[in-house]
C-alpha cells in the first residue's frame, strides 16, 4: 500500500447529502450537480459526503422487519446498491468535488477503499467505536472526526490514537442535537480545541436551522477552518428535515462564511495598509513652534504646542521627546520635523523598555507565566543600542548543582558564537523557531525540540520569528562564557549585562 498523499483540510466546505440521498440515485446526482455549480460560482474547495452502512450486517436481524429505533426504518428505506453509490461518487468527481464518506461499520471501510474515496469522516456516534476506528486507521486515508457529545478525555484518546498510527486527521466541533438551538451551539469550543490541539485543523459541523447564518459567522470568527452542513432538495416525495439546507440556502451559507473569513482576516497581525495610515495621520496632532527657534537650540516642551492638522513633513505629537535640537531656523507656528530637527537616537532605557514590552507580549501569547520575584538579565554584547540585533533576555529560575533559565529572543536577535568550559546545557524550545549553530553545523529547532550543548562546544543562536526556550544546565558561573569575538571577552561583565529584579521598572 502506498503512503497517503498529504491532504489539506483548511478552508474545506463539506456537504453531507441529507437522509442518505433519500435512496434515490437520480435525486442524489442532482444534488451533487447543484453543489458542484455552487462550488464553481463561489470558487471554493468542497466535498460531498456520503454515508455507508452494510445494512445486512449493520442492523440486528430482529429489527430488520420492524424496529422501534427511529433510524433503522430510514436506513432500510433509503438503501442504495453499491453500483448506485459508485455512480454518485463518479458524479462527485465529475463536478470537481472531493469525495468523502462516513463508514458506520468495517465492511463500509472496505467499500470506501474499493471506490477510491479520498477522505474518511468519523461520525460523533462512532468516536468511541474502537473496532471501527482500528479499521479506519488501516485505510491509509485522511480522517475528519466529529466531537458531538464527546468528553475532553475521549477527544484526547482519539487524537492520540490517530497520532500513534500516523493518520492525518482534523477535528470538527459538533453538537448532536437536531436542529441545534443557539444555547447549545457552544462555539467557544472551536477556540478551546484549537488551543488544545494547535497543530490540528479545527472545523465546525453544523446542525442549526438553515436560516441561522449567525452561527457560521461566529464559527469562522472563532477559528473554524472547515465547515460542514447537511444539504438536500425538497421535491416530489422527498422532504427536508429541520437542519438540512436547500442548494439556495447552502449558497447563502457559503457566501456568509466567505464574508466572515474576509472580516476575520489573517491570524497574525498584518502591516497597516497605506490607506489606514493616511486616515489616522489626518486625525493626528502635529508639533508646532510656539516661538521662533534658532539653529542649534535645544527645543523645550514650553517651546512647542500640539495641533491638527499634521503637516505633511512634520512629526506628530506622539513623536515628541526631550532633547530635540533645531537644525535650522524655525519660525513661529512652523511645523517641526526631520527637515529642521536633529532627532536623537532612542535612549538605552527606551531600547530596553521597548524590548520588555515585546517580551511580555510573547510570553502572553505563549501562555508562559512568570513568578513575581524573578531576576532578568539583558545580554547586550555590542551595547544596548544594538540590543535589538545582538542580545537575549535571560530569566533566572534556579542555580544550584542544576540550573534552569528561560531565554527569550525577540524577532531578529542573535547571540554571538561562544562556548563554556564548565557548564553543560540543553535547550528546549517552548515557542517560536530557533536557529542553532553547533561547531559550524546548523540546526533549526521547533517547539518541543531539544539540543544538548556539551562543555567546549562552540555555539550561537538566532531567530527571525522570536523564540522562547528553556536552558537546563549544570551550575552557571559568571566567568564561564568565552566568545569568538575577543572584543566581547574584554568588556567587563556589568558593561554587557543589565541585571534587574522583575522587569526593572525602577532600576533601568
Amino acid at each position: 500500500m502506498s503512503a497517503p498523499e498529504a491532504f489539506d483540510f483548511r478552508d474545506l466546505f463539506v456537504f453531507e447529502l441529507a437522509n442518505n440521498h433519500q435512496g434515490d440515485l437520480e435525486h442524489g446526482r442532482r444534488i451533487v450537480r447543484e453543489l458542484g455549480a455552487i462550488a464553481k460560482r463561489q470558487d471554493i474547495r468542497a466535498a460531498v459526503k456520503l454515508q455507508f452502512r452494510d445494512l445486512d450486517t449493520f442492523v440486528h436481524p430482529a429489527h430488520r422487519e420492524k424496529s422501534d429505533n427511529k433510524h433503522i426504518p430510514r436506513f432500510l428505506s433509503t438503501r442504495l446498491r453499491p453500483s448506485e453509490f459508485a455512480a454518485i461518487v463518479e458524479e462527485t468527481r465529475a463536478a470537481g468535488l472531493v469525495t468523502m464518506c462516513t463508514p458506520f461499520d468495517e465492511p463500509s471501510v472496505d467499500r470506501i477503499t474499493e471506490m477510491g474515496i479520498e477522505v474518511v469522516k468519523v461520525g460523533s456516534c462512532s468516536l468511541d467505536d474502537w473496532p471501527l476506528l482500528e479499521k479506519i486507521a488501516t485505510a491509509n486515508k485522511p480522517v475528519i472526526f466529529s466531537t458531538g457529545g464527546a468528553t475532553s478525555k475521549l477527544i484526547d484518546d482519539v487524537v492520540s490514537f490517530f497520532d500513534h498510527r500516523r493518520v492525518r486527521h482534523a477535528i470538527m466541533h459538533c453538537v448532536s442535537i437536531y436542529p441545534t438551538p443557539d444555547e447549545s451551539a457552544n462555539l467557544n469550543m472551536i477556540e478551546a480545541l484549537a488551543r488544545r490541539y494547535p497543530d490540528t485543523v479545527i472545523g465546525y459541523s453544523t446542525h442549526e436551522a438553515p436560516d441561522n447564518l449567525a452561527a457560521v459567522r461566529v464559527a469562522v470568527a472563532k477559528g473554524a477552518r472547515m465547515l460542514e452542513r447537511h444539504v438536500g432538495i425538497a421535491e416530489g416525495p422527498h422532504t427536508l428535515n429541520a437542519y438540512s439546507a436547500s442548494p439556495a440556502q447552502i449558497e447563502e451559507w457559503v457566501k456568509t462564511a466567505l464574508h466572515a473569513r474576509r472580516l476575520a482576516g489573517p491570524a497574525e497581525r498584518p502591516p497597516s495598509p497605506a490607506v489606514e495610515q493616511e486616515s489616522l495621520r489626518s486625525l493626528k496632532r502635529g508639533i508646532f513652534a510656539r516661538r521662533p527657534l534658532k539653529k542649534g537650540e535645544v527645543v523645550a516642551r514650553d517651546d512647542v504646542y500640539f495641533a491638527m492638522p499634521l503637516a505633511a513633513d512634520g512629526l506628530h505629537a506622539g513623536e515628541w521627546e526631550e532633547g530635540l535640537v533645531a537644525s535650522a531656523e524655525i519660525g513661529k507656528d512652523q511645523a517641526l520635523g526631520p527637515a529642521n530637527l536633529v532627532v536623537p537616537p532612542p535612549s538605552e532605557k527606551e531600547v530596553l523598555f521597548t524590548a520588555i514590552h515585546t517580551i511580555k507580549g510573547m510570553l502572553n501569547e505563549a501562555r508562559i507565566a512568570l513568578s513575581t520575584d524573578f531576576e532578568a538579565e539583558f545580554s547586550h554584547h555590542y551595547g544596548i543600542a544594538r540590543f535589538p540585533e545582538w542580545g537575549a533576555t535571560i530569566v533566572d529560575c534556579i542555580n544550584r548543582e542544576y540550573c534552569k533559565k528561560l531565554i527569550i529572543q525577540t524577532p531578529g536577535q542573535r547571540h554571538p558564537l561562544h562556548y563554556h568550559k564548565r557548564k553543560e546545557e540543553s535547550f528546549q524550545i517552548l515557542w517560536g523557531v530557533l536557529h542553532l549553530d553547533l561547531e559550524g553545523r546548523p540546526r533549526t529547532l521547533y517547539p518541543g525540540d531539544i539540543a544538548l550543548i556539551q562543555q567546549g562546544v562552540w555555539h550561537s543562536f538566532w531567530t527571525e520569528t522570536g523564540a522562547i526556550f528553556e536552558e537546563i544546565s549544570t551550575t552557571h558561573f559568571n566567568d564561564d562564557s568565552f566568545y569568538e569575538d575577543k572584543a566581547i571577552n574584554q568588556i567587563p561583565r556589568p558593561a554587557r549585562k543589565t541585571r534587574v529584579n522583575h522587569w526593572g521598572r525602577y532600576q533601568i
